[in-house]
């Protein structure tokens, strides 16, 4: 193969690589960054008062008005099992679209700080490690070693999941209206 195909081979190769980079925008909660596809982020605000939902999940830290909507705020902190999300200053809710099989949910995620949007190429994924994990494994979509430390990229689908988020704290599902 000439020097001008090897060339041109991996320039192609670069650029095919380049338009792989996706966006996440990554958060703190609890001392440790995390980060959602950028896709699925509808915008970020800063955290407001909400209101209690009677017999709601746990982690459901309650609803807010956005615009006219009813969004339920989901404390990401209690979904992974760990204490209670603190407000503060820096405190902010993450609204974010859901896929779900019948159509996408609009909710806010609690989180302690926004950090940044990463631009992360897919060669940078790291595999779930089998145990080791804060959080189940199935919220965990890939894991990226950056600034030595590890993000967690997570799989909103299955940390969000509409479905267990309905659920009450025994088990049994709301009533709908």
């Amino acid at each position: 193969m000439s020097e001008l195909a090897v060339t041109t081979a991996n320039a192609l190769k670069a650029a095919a690589d380049e338009e792989l980079v996706h966006q996440y925008l990554s958060f703190i909660l609890h001392e440790r960054r995390y980060a959602l596809d950028g896709l699925c982020v509808r915008e970020i605000i800063e955290y407001q008062r909400t209101t209690k939902v009677p017999m709601a999940n746990r982690c459901v830290h309650g609803v807010i008005n956005l615009r006219g909507a009813v969004v339920p705020v989901i404390d990401l902190s209690l979904r992974f099992n760990h204490a209670r999300t603190q407000i503060d200053r820096r405190t902010c809710i993450i609204i974010v679209e859901v896929p779900q099989p019948e159509a996408p949910q609009i909710l806010g995620i609690l989180v302690d700080a926004v950090s940044e949007v990463l631009e992360i190429a897919p060669q940078e994924m790291n595999a779930v490690p089998a145990f080791g994990n804060s959080i189940r494994s199935d919220f965990i979509q890939a894991m990226v070693h950056r600034e030595g430390d590890f993000i967690i990229l997570l799989a909103i689908e299955n940390a969000l999941a509409v479905a267990e988020l309905a659920a009450l704290p025994d088990g049994t599902k709301a009533l709908s209206a």
